[in-house]
């Protein structure tokens, strides 16, 4: 199956619809990157702290290699280092272990997943994500992110990395990035949907040459702390109306929305008929009024900010984290 693709600053091409496996499941997550594989996606977004990478990786074992039905350079593989893993001694250790985890010899992009620093655990000792007070605040270390960044940056110079980049970075912390790198970032991901359009973020980054990418791009329908009575993205009878207009799913219109921006787009599923269709949006093109309803239905709203409790497995933002986040 064909597909568009986005050109990064490096040159490299990224497949603008790729699988996100956030929230997927050890058990599960196999069977969606083979199902992905097999109805041709070539871009698997990926992350040491979804503690899902082996199983992705025993997929990647079943189709991608010498006598496989794929060859590596042929999937865009992405991957993202923890908080906890910020000191710049950790950085090399973190990003060889997601290796082996997926059991490639590369990445073709490696992102920092927040710019804040949690106190350094050790993933192999089976120490907890989010380290966290007798008060259920969080523990942060004091490695400011432009250190990080420069230890990611030995990562590309090994070639261990083609490319390094960042998630969840505003429009400031992206520019001091920028001031200090060699190797400069080529995508910024985070949370994007109609909801939340981050249309000043997309302009900032793009006039700087960075990509823009959108997890959650459908409104993370399944995130279990959404309140009662909180909209619902694919349930909207606006977004409903035009799918039926073209044929397609509520999904389907949602990602070419993101497609049709321009936007690095990687919805998760485990279910092998949705997994296909998220990914057959190019037989079709929204019109500009199409594209504008669906812009206005931004409220600059988040849906990825439930709180921290000690012994969530889903790492998530509170007040502290928001204060950080903007530091």
């Amino acid at each position: 199956m064909s597909c568009t693709y986005v050109t990064l600053s490096t040159g490299q091409m990224i497949p603008s619809v790729g699988l996100g496996t956030w929230k997927s499941v050890p058990a599960q997550v196999k069977q969606a990157v083979l199902a992905a594989l097999d109805n041709g996606y070539r871009h698997i977004d990926c992350a040491a702290a979804y503690s899902n990478e082996e199983n992705v990786g025993e997929a990647l074992r079943e189709r991608v290699g010498p006598g496989k039905s794929l060859k590596r350079e042929e999937l865009f593989l992405t991957s993202k280092l923890w908080n906890t893993e910020h000191h710049p001694d950790d950085v090399e250790a973190a990003c060889r272990r997601s290796l082996t985890h997926l059991g490639v010899s590369y990445l073709d992009l490696y992102l920092m997943h927040w710019p804040m620093a949690f106190e350094t655990c050790d993933f192999r000792r089976g120490s907890v994500m989010m380290p966290s007070n007798a008060d259920g605040s969080i523990r942060y270390a004091d490695t400011h992110y432009r250190d990080t960044w420069k230890a990611m940056e030995t990562l590309v110079d090994q070639g261990l990395v083609k490319a390094i980049g960042l998630s969840n970075f505003n429009a400031r912390q992206t520019d001091l990035i920028l001031s200090i790198a060699r190797h400069k970032p080529v995508v910024n991901q985070v949370e994007c949907h109609p909801f939340l359009a981050q249309q000043q973020l997309l302009t900032h980054c793009r006039d700087r040459g960075v990509a823009v990418a959108a997890y959650s791009p459908l409104g993370s329908p399944d995130r279990p702390w959404a309140s009662p009575g909180e909209p619902v993205l694919m349930g909207d009878p606006r977004i409903k109306e035009i799918a039926r207009q073209y044929g397609k799913t509520a999904a389907q219109v949602i990602i070419r929305w993101h497609v049709q921006r321009g936007i690095i787009c990687i919805p998760k599923s485990i279910t092998p008929s949705r997994i296909q269709q998220n990914l057959q949006v190019l037989d079709f093109q929204l019109t500009d009024e199409d594209m504008k309803l669906i812009e206005s239905f931004n409220r600059n709203e988040r849906l990825i900010i439930p709180t921290v409790e000690a012994s969530a497995t889903i790492f998530l933002t509170s007040n502290t984290l928001k204060k950080k986040y903007l530091q």
